[in-house]
């Protein structure tokens, strides 16, 4: 499961010149569809590698569950054994 984060947008939020916008398209090679994701960072003396590092870290928990919803994709459930196969 390697995942690739590509940035997709980084601009500053026009509703708060505070804060940078970061969109990441998140990709797993064992799922089809990408999973997009848009996270506010307060700018402040950050670089952006830093803003970068703060966008992926607040948006981990969703990214997270994306991962686990394709847990049993394409997994056969057999039940006589209730069991994923």
């Amino acid at each position: 499961m390697a995942l690739t984060y590509k940035i997709n947008m980084f601009e500053t939020d026009h509703d708060d010149a505070t804060k940078t916008m970061v969109t990441f398209v998140v990709n797993d090679e064992s799922i089809d569809s990408p999973f997009v994701i848009t996270k506010r960072i307060t700018t402040g003396s950050n670089t952006n590698e830093q803003i970068l590092t703060l966008a992926q870290t607040e948006a981990q928990a969703e990214t997270d569950a994306w991962l686990a919803s394709h847990d049993v994709l394409g997994k056969t459930w057999n039940p006589d054994t209730n069991a994923i196969e």
